[in-house]
């Protein structure tokens, strides 16, 4: 089987190199001329775990390859994926689907037999048949199919998100060779027992929404109830493995923190809020979480203005971790993103460091001290904050760091110390919805 993938993004490059391990032949398609050069040395345009032996070996093996010519990648191709960007557009928060639409229109225009034209990106309700129409005006006779599959990989962690999902959802019309075209293309995990689902296209593209929306309120709904636990007095880690060990509920996206980001969540719970005020079924819950998530984003900067005495006026902020979440480059939505100006804009130098985001941070953060490692961020702090759960941060040398530090004073909105440890040694503790430990315990 031969598939082509259009876009070399964080989507189309994993699931193209997925693919191919599973012995299909990929091209992936891309008009970046740059990025395509780099990907043909071998030098990947993100930060995956795993990603770059990955497409080496497929590339050495002949099965995966990478091309700026269409054409070329469409020969003899079974199916062929779009995998290109869905950003959230501006004014409305509707998921712009310019780059989708143009995609289909020159597949359409460039094929020369039937094929499978599958949606890989994350597309609103409706834009399936949106691509249907668009095939079959560019080329009459409706030998192109139309699919929908929604991608469920989570940054960090996506190979194994492929390679053993919790499920692979399509959705299809009845009739047609595209339910045979995919069964056979993900024939290795039809093996393994992954359920397959498959659906109408518009309910395979809602649960894609359905599915983040959801998590997004877990995430939402333990922060709310961390600031609960700081009222009361309660431990909201403890909270959380109570009503996680409920199998009705599950301890998976309880993590109190400083509020979701990245390049899903942000953006797919606001299109949705769009779809469902459109469709006069507005969905109030997510509605919530949208406003609630932003405004915790901004709270996290006062928490340190806070711990800090009321003002950070003239000192020194080190901030670990960039990054929206660990093991990724991506900085989009970041809490860091509203974390670190608002510090700056209270008066504070911030000196920050993260193990694999520094080159986007600084495209998206003025006036901030980047520093080669966790220590020398840590020089002449006053307050350490702690942003993202990266494992290098997870021991540090406390020793080490308080001789470092103007003031042992810490920030951790990850929840990765325990206050007793912090308190007994010595250094001003604040974590997030948990109770600080007394002094000397």
């Amino acid at each position: 089987m031969r598939i082509a993938m259009i876009g070399t993004g964080y989507v189309g490059l994993v699931s193209g190199a997925c693919f191919s391990e599973f012995g299909t032949q990929v091209v992936c398609v891309d008009k970046d001329a740059d990025k395509i050069a780099r990907l043909k040395r071998g030098e990947m345009p993100i930060f995956e775990p795993g990603l770059e032996q990955l497409v080496a070996k497929n590339v050495e093996a002949g099965r995966l390859s990478f091309t700026t010519d269409l054409g070329e990648a469409l020969e003899g191709c079974d199916a062929v994926f779009i995998a290109v960007g869905t950003p959230s557009r501006r004014g409305d928060g509707h998921a712009d689907l310019s780059y989708v639409f143009a995609a289909a229109e020159e597949v359409a225009s460039r094929l020369d037999h039937p094929a499978v034209l599958v949606t890989k990106s994350t597309v609103p309700v409706g834009t399936g048949r949106k691509v249907k129409e668009i095939a079959d005006r560019v080329r009459p006779g409706g030998d192109i199919e139309v699919a929908s599959n929604p991608e469920f990989l989570r940054e960090g962690s996506a190979i194994e998100d492929f390679m053993r999902p919790d499920r692979v959802v399509i959705g299809i019309d009845d009739g047609g060779t595209a339910r045979e075209t995919l069964r056979a293309l993900y024939r290795p995990l039809f093996l393994n027992e992954t359920p397959i689902l498959f659906t109408q296209l518009e309910t395979a593209e809602l649960i894609k929404y359905a599915a983040n929306a959801f998590l997004a309120v877990k995430i939402t709904f333990i922060n709310e109830i961390a600031d609960l636990c700081e009222k009361v007095g309660a431990d909201v880690q403890q909270v959380a493995r109570g009503i996680g060990l409920d199998g009705r509920i599950g301890s998976k996206f309880l993590h109190a923190g400083p509020g979701y980001g990245g390049s899903c969540f942000p953006k797919d719970t606001l299109a949705l809020v769009r779809t469902a005020q459109e469709a006069a079924a507005p969905v109030r819950i997510v509605e919530t979480v949208v406003e609630v998530n932003e405004a915790r984003k901004k709270r996290m900067a006062e928490k340190v203005v806070a711990h800090c005495g009321g003002s950070v006026e003239g000192l020194t902020v080190a901030v670990l971790g960039l990054t929206f979440k660990p093991n990724t480059d991506d900085m989009r939505d970041s809490p860091s993103l509203a974390i670190v100006p608002a510090l700056q804009a209270g008066g504070a130098t911030v000196r920050a460091y993260d193990p694999e985001g520094m080159a986007e941070a600084r495209r998206m953060l003025d006036g901030v001290v980047w520093c080669e490692d966790t220590y020398e961020a840590l020089e002449g702090a006053d307050c350490l904050v702690l942003v993202t759960e990266w494992n290098v941060f997870r021991n540090l040398d406390l020793d080490r760091m308080k001789q470092l530090m103007t003031q042992p004073r810490m920030v951790d909105l990850r929840n990765i110390y325990k206050p007793e440890d912090m308190a007994e040694a010595g250094i001003d503790y604040l974590s997030v919805g948990r109770p600080a430990a007394p002094a000397g315990a």
